[in-house]
């Protein structure tokens, strides 16, 4: 085990390597060979260290190399972690990172080290695996030494042990992989070494040829492709503060009362023979991150690190604790969460880390030592997740709405990167799990915010490529336990054409059509004559509203759809028409288009009520929610005037379902459809409330028996603060107009940028005795128009001056 540190610029991933001297990656098997260990199980949990040792003449000006594994490996040149990965992907879409390990290596006598690690029955529902295996191949024909093949040694670590969650300590649904137990007595310290004695170690065991993506006849199930995104921050973010321990007046029994005092931080900290100590320790916000920690002797001591997002105040009627409290708050709570265990062998400075990332806000460290003294010396942790840079900006002369605002998007901002990784996830503590309907709002939050898409094309494809016969996606992807929400397949096509006018990246738009096309032939499938839905199968969930079952909105006992089916269908038939039109078949935009204005007609023959003026759920008009309304109005079902109305009474009629965090970004995107964008500052109250409780991520919902306490899709104010109160938004597909259309509400000024494809998009408003005057600055070679109240003005690329 060692420290980690960053290295930046080592992981090329997208950029192929393009040399005279480079092999055909792409179509041809590789010269090398997928190895694993001999005579184990290559399904089953285990933890192998593989080497192979070479020498070079002189240290080249170039040495790349293409890695990967299954399930997870991290690869170490002469001691010094250069990659880990692979990026999450599928089995026909199996991820190799490329790295430039020239830095690395010196003249003489070098090493490769990679420990391979396969969770088995343990692993993430997001881990899709074939089977426990390493791969590298060098990009040059010269370097093929390294090449993985019998010449690499391989050593199976039995230090490890699967520690899954015990049943006390659920808190709700956990998709995630076990934590594990390390015994250092065991452990092959400095394994990946150069001056590492692997004399004893065996040879490894061959498998097939490496197999791109397009060769032909690949010999094995892993389709390989390149990596596509940047390799993941390491930033090292240590905050602790010490909240309780049992060297306090609360628990001094059989304690040495020779024990020095607790330091401010916790550490450095000896524990003498027999004796234990306990330390709740905070960070003061939720990260996700390796924890590293460092201690020396303490021989058949036991280290236990247990991780929580937050302390919970008693044991709930449902599945797992309830009432949080406020998160701040530690004193009469109880911890529960996964663990950690160590168990030192008394050598000094171990450093002990897990092989991949936790969540926490806090950790319990509890130490029990054994004939020996066991010196802590302290506990850091490497932030990780993707590597996104906020480069949006807004700010106004009220400091009481700026203080606010700023707090709402930088916690927003911190939400969603916490859940962006290798893929999107859901939340970081319990799934881990790219669900469509979450990484909709998080690819918005990621092009306001930092105007980079890799995560999002690449959650765009993994989506697609779940796809099975019928046309469906999965509701999440990757994922080896399939599920489907049919409902989110939609939403994925809402996400293709938010790609489409967001990004410049038409080509890779037009890939996704055949999978459009996919998704609507399943709907066709279950459509009455009259267009409206009959009863989907697997799980038709919209939200989580506590009256509606499992989150399905509310439909007819005959086998007919709810009504906010129908909608989402027909908004998916208006993108997929624009899509088709402008890249595949005239005739299908048309029958897409025949198709939304048959369902339109529908529904508001049967779904609105005109005693009320709101939209119903069902035809027999049993019940209503903000939904129904909410998506009737972004469809654009009804003339203006209407649709204000219906807004209006969807944010005051408390009869009404009500949307909870998740389904807010659509009601409050609403707004602004409906002409009330105003008001739109005003609906934060929910996230308001999450931060007086002390929240510093957005949570799954709002209430006390919430269960995950980050979960990104609440981040939708950071692109909708930019959308809506900024008015700042693409108007032609690849962002080649802008629209700004701003909704000041109760500001008199404001100053926003958010990135473009070309460049960035600045907008400096005042408000003055009903005018306004507005400063404008688009990319270059980007025009675009200025709207408010009714009046137009165009802007052309460069700086604009509007007065209206």
């Amino acid at each position: 085990m060692k420290r980690w540190f960053l290295v930046a610029g080592l992981l090329i991933g997208c950029l192929r390597l393009h040399a005279a001297d480079s092999l055909d990656l792409t179509n041809k098997a590789w010269p090398a060979y997928w190895i694993a260990p001999q005579g184990v199980s290559l399904q089953d949990y285990g933890v192998y260290h593989f080497r192979r040792t070479f020498d070079l003449p002189a240290v080249p000006a170039r040495f790349a190399i293409h890695v990967t594994g299954d399930n997870r490996y991290q690869l170490f040149v002469n001691g010094e972690r250069v990659a880990w990965g692979p990026a999450r992907g599928d089995l026909t879409h199996w991820r190799y990172e490329t790295v430039d390990i020239a830095s690395h290596l010196h003249a003489g006598k070098n090493v490769l080290a990679a420990v391979v690690w396969n969770d088995g029955p343990y692993k993430a529902i997001a881990q899709v695996t074939n089977e426990t295996g390493f791969l590298l191949q060098a990009d040059q024909l010269e370097n093929a030494v390294v090449n993985s093949d019998k010449t690499w040694k391989y050593l199976i670590d039995t230090a490890y042990v699967p520690v899954p969650i015990a049943p006390d300590q659920i808190t709700g649904y956990h998709a995630v992989a076990a934590h594990e137990k390390l015994d250092g007595h065991v452990y092959p310290w400095n394994w990946e070494k150069p001056d590492y004695d692997d004399s004893s170690w065996r040879e490894a065991q061959r498998g097939s040829h490496g197999s791109p993506r397009d060769s032909r006849d690949g010999p094995n199930r892993w389709m390989l492709v390149p990596r596509e995104i940047p390799a993941m921050e390491m930033t090292s973010a240590s905050q602790w503060r010490l909240r309780k321990s049992n060297l306090g007046p609360w628990h001094t029994e059989g304690l040495d009362p020779k024990m020095p005092a607790i330091p401010a931080s916790g550490f450095p900290i000896t524990i003498p023979a027999g004796a234990s100590l306990t330390y709740l320790l905070d960070r003061g916000e939720l990260t996700t991150a390796f924890p590293e920690l460092t201690l020396s002797g303490g021989k058949d001591a036991q280290v236990r690190l247990r991780y929580a997002e937050t302390l919970f105040i008693r044991k709930g009627s449902r599945q797992g604790p309830a009432d949080k409290g406020n998160r701040n708050d530690v004193e009469g709570k109880q911890f529960y969460g996964y663990e950690d265990i160590l168990l030192p062998d008394g050598g000094e400075n171990r450093v002990f880390a897990p092989r991949f990332w936790r969540t926490y806000r806090y950790i319990e460290l509890d130490v029990t030592a054994g004939g020996e003294p066991v010196t802590i010396s302290g506990l850091r942790d490497i932030y990780t997740g993707y590597p996104f840079h906020s480069a949006a900006q807004f700010a106004t002369s009220d400091a009481g709405a700026q203080q606010d605002i700023e707090k709402i998007l930088k916690t927003g901002f911190h939400t969603a990167r916490l859940c962006a990784h290798e893929t999107y996830m859901d939340c970081p503590y319990y799934e881990q799990l790219q669900y469509a309907g979450d990484a909709r709002i998080q690819m918005m939050v990621s092009l306001y915010m930092t105007g980079d898409a890799r995560l999002m094309r690449n959650g765009i494809a993994l989506l697609n490529s779940s796809r099975t016969a019928e046309g469906a996606t999965l509701s999440r992807a990757p994922s080896y336990l399939p599920q489907y929400i049919p409902p989110f397949s939609l939403w994925w096509i809402g996400m293709v054409h938010d790609y489409w006018m967001h990004v410049d990246d038409a080509a890779f738009v037009k890939e996704m059509l055949p999978g459009v096309q996919a998704v609507l032939s399943f709907y066709q499938h279950y459509q009455k004559p009259s267009g409206s839905l009959n009863r989907m199968p697997w799980w038709n969930y919209v939200d989580w509203v506590k009256a509606w079952p499992d989150g399905e909105a509310p439909a007819e006992a005959d086998g007919s759809s709810s009504a906010e089916l129908d909608l989402q269908l027909l908004l998916a038939y208006r993108w997929a028409a624009e899509l088709e039109s402008a890249f595949g078949s005239k005739a299908l935009a048309g029958e897409y288009q025949a198709a939304a204005d048959q369902l339109k007609t529908t529904i508001l023959l049967t779904d609105w009520d005109t005693g009320r003026g709101l939209f119903a759920d069902q035809p027999s008009h049993r019940t209503f929610s903000q939904h129904a309304n909410t998506l009737a109005v972004l469809a654009h079902l009804l003339p203006a005037d209407q649709a204000r109305a219906v807004m209006e009474k969807t944010l005051s009629d408390k009869s009404l379902a009500q949307a909870t965090i998740y389904y807010r970004a659509y009601v409050n995107a609403a707004l602004r459809e409906a002409g009330l964008g105003d008001r739109y500052l005003d609906q934060l109250g929910p996230w308001r409330e999450m931060l007086a409780d002390g929240l510093t991520t957005w949570a799954e919902w709002s209430g006390p028996d919430v269960r995950s306490d980050c979960h990104a899709w609440g981040a939708s104010p950071n692109f909708e603060i930019f959308r809506t109160v900024a008015g700042i938004e693409p108007s032609a597909p690849g962002y080649a107009l802008v629209r700004i259309a701003p909704n000041l509400g109760k500001l008199h000024d404001l100053r926003a940028s958010v990135p473009h494809p070309k460049g960035t998009i600045e907008v400096e408003l005042t408000l003055n005795d009903g005018k306004l005057t507005a400063h404008v600055k688009l990319p270059p070679g980007t025009p675009g128009e200025f709207i408010w109240q009714g009046q137009r003005r165009e802007l052309h690329p460069g700086e604009n001056q509007v007065t209206l």
